[in-house]
């Protein structure tokens, strides 16, 4: 049973963690820079950019408690799957009002909310079946 948790949970453990430490570099140095990140940057939007940074604590988070297999973890890769999808809807909002915006934003939300997603589903179908498995071993 431990090596089939580990085999599921590693990937989503660094893809959490690195996709975390990243987006917090990548939305830092936009946000507290004055220099080439924040000029290549572009038209972004303020909003997507501060869920994001600040959402890239969370990911690292996430990352650490579902390799602890902690169950708040899947909780929060819930929460962190449905804010996003949120903020990608108030994000297309945006873009119907006819604000500024990058393409590669439209690209990185949804990946966001496709990673995010199917870190949610599956760390909470493989704890289902986990109490289950410990359910049935027990009767």
């Amino acid at each position: 049973m431990i090596y089939k948790r580990v085999s599921i949970i590693w990937p989503m453990v660094f893809i959490a963690i690195v996709f975390g430490i990243l987006t917090i570099k990548s939305g830092g140095a936009v946000l507290f820079t004055n220099g080439e990140a924040r000029i290549a940057a572009g038209n972004y939007v303020a909003f997507v950019l501060w869920f994001n940074f600040l959402a890239g604590f969370a990911y690292v988070i996430a990352g650490v408690g579902l390799w602890l297999d902690k169950s708040w973890a899947i909780k929060l890769a819930i929460g962190i799957a449905a804010s996003t999808l949120i903020v990608f809807a108030a994000f297309a909002v945006h873009i119907l009002l006819n604000g500024n915006y990058e393409m590669r934003t439209v690209a990185a939300m949804t990946l966001r909310s496709v990673i995010w997603s199917a870190i949610a589903i599956a760390s909470y179908t493989y704890n289902k079946q986990s109490i289950m498995k410990a359910s049935s071993d027990n009767n």
